[in-house]
């Protein structure tokens, strides 16, 4: 078979000359301006707008405007409120309970990253290598978040029950083991509380992770069976990979819940014994609702802002550092 050269090409058929020919002589078409704007349906469209716009406005930046003022005002929201400067951010840092509730805090982050984040991955992972009864076991997963906060921590706390008879203390004694004061013990009750917390919040991260394991493409998966691959070869080469920018979200969103964990401490353990489980969102509880003013708003909103700096920054480096990781 000879090539064509360009001299030897057949030439273009006339009906696609004649629409190019039309499609460039056309004029292009213009923005609508502004009086285009108000003609079209434009005011209709702004119309619809104006509710959702003053919706979010209010209920959401609004409230972090009147914080962001409060910082700087000592008030109990009865009292009139007095501005005091950066009085309140000084009595914060100086507050020794701080150094505390920061170190608490760091605890449950580490814990809760080497134990919630690889189980949700290697459960979804499992989960996705199941033919049958996979709308089951996904139920089963996500039914610990459907479960009232509450009513699971009653539930978990019955399971510490630091007598013989308690679930995990029973469980222990099979096996010869002494009874643990789980919540009333300093070096068992962070422990004990990042294992509820996991429990509580794996089922969602799970249903991310199926989600992610539905985009990959089975040909990939197949390829590495013809090389050879074993199951973890194709969960380290074929799934990892493809799940690296889902990885990296839920990664950054786990460690700004960690960071303003509140619920499981406060309602296991309220921050005992002895401030072991005091975390920087009980402190900020402390100041605004137990204080001995009445409620200090001022110091607890100035330690809410200095939480939200902190995380703000943490996740601009964050996102600049995986920018390259996540699109290669």
């Amino acid at each position: 078979m000879t090539q064509l050269t360009p001299s030897t090409a057949p030439p273009p058929v006339a009906d696609e000359v004649t629409t190019v020919e039309h499609a460039a002589s056309l004029p292009r078409r213009r923005r609508p301006g502004a009086i285009g704007w108000l003609r079209g349906d434009g005011p209709h469209i702004l119309l619809f707008l104006i509710p959702l716009l003053f919706s979010f406005i209010f209920f959401s930046w609004k409230p972090i405007i009147d914080a962001a003022v409060m910082a700087f005002q000592r008030t109990n929201l009865i009292a009139p409120a007095e501005w005091v400067g950066l009085d309140n951010f000084a009595r914060v840092l100086q507050d020794p309970l701080l150094g505390t509730a920061i170190m608490n805090t760091l605890s449950f982050a580490v814990l809760a990253l080497l134990l919630g984040y690889p189980i949700p991955l290697v459960v979804a992972v499992l989960m996705s290598e199941v033919r049958r009864a996979r709308g089951l076991f996904s139920a089963l997963a996500y039914l610990p978040v459907v479960v009232p906060p509450v009513v699971s921590a009653l539930l978990w706390k019955f399971f510490y029950d630091g007598s013989p008879h308690g679930v995990f203390n029973t469980i222990l004694g099979w096996f010869g083991i002494a009874p643990l004061q789980w919540l009333s013990d300093q070096s068992s009750a962070m422990p004990s509380i990042v294992l509820f917390a996991t429990w509580s919040a794996a089922g969602g991260t799970i249903i991310v992770y199926l989600a992610a394991l539905v985009g990959v493409a089975p040909e990939l998966y197949d390829a590495a069976e013809v090389d050879g691959a074993g199951v973890w070869r194709k969960v380290w080469h074929v799934t990892m990979p493809q799940l690296r920018g889902v990885l990296l979200v839920t990664f950054i969103l786990q460690i700004i819940g960690t960071a303003q964990v509140f619920l499981e401490p406060f309602l296991l353990t309220g921050g005992g014994p002895a401030n072991s489980t005091t975390t920087v969102l009980m402190l900020i509880y402390r100041y605004a609702f137990q204080s001995s003013l009445g409620g200090d708003y001022g110091a607890a909103t100035a330690l809410s802002l200095m939480l939200a700096a902190v995380l703000a920054i943490f996740s601009i480096i964050y996102f600049r550092i995986t920018k390259s990781w996540s699109t290669s």
